[in-house]
């Protein structure tokens, strides 16, 4: 099935530079997203899917709790997805030496075969998209974005803002 591309942002739709950013990483989420679909096909399936394996991979084998903490969703999200690269043979159940009922996701040789497989994807299309950008300009940008993230993981801002209005 294939999705219409994402609408391009034509105008800001607020004031602000900060609301820009925003505006403009929603945008651009949406734009990798759709992109995703395109350059992955069916196996990708869909960006939880490729997270998960990408991160077994990366990080080793995990529980689905640890898996949907990393991503602050529900056990319950994640618990479909983990089900279907077990059931697709990306991913196997093993027994968890810490927890009795709470078995660990490890990924399997074909799981690891497509992470690689779409990682050299990546490399390739990357390499097309970022050609001639700025080093410093990249840095700046992911140091930026960083930091915007960090502080909205604290709460301790943009809570207080809630409050500020009452």
């Amino acid at each position: 099935m294939r999705v219409r591309s994402p609408r391009r942002l034509r105008k800001p739709h607020a004031r602000g530079e900060l609301r820009a950013v925003v505006d403009e990483t929603i945008a651009f989420f949406h734009r990798l997203r759709w992109v995703a679909d395109q350059i992955y096909g069916e196996d990708g399936r869909s960006t939880a899917r490729r997270g998960i394996l990408r991160g077994l991979l990366r990080y080793g084998p995990q529980t689905v709790p640890v898996l949907a903490r990393a991503r602050s969703v529900t056990r319950q999200n994640v618990q479909p997805v983990v089900d279907a690269l077990v059931e697709d043979g990306l991913a196997e159940l093993r027994p968890n030496p810490a927890h009795a009922r709470s078995r660990l996701v490890r990924i399997t040789p074909e799981g690891e075969a497509l992470v690689r497989e779409m990682d050299l994807v990546d490399e390739r299309v990357l390499g097309a998209v970022g050609a001639g950008l700025p080093l410093r300009d990249l840095e700046i940008t992911v140091s930026t974005l960083r930091t915007l993230r960090q502080r909205f993981e604290t709460g301790l801002r943009w809570k207080a803002a809630l409050n500020a209005g009452v």
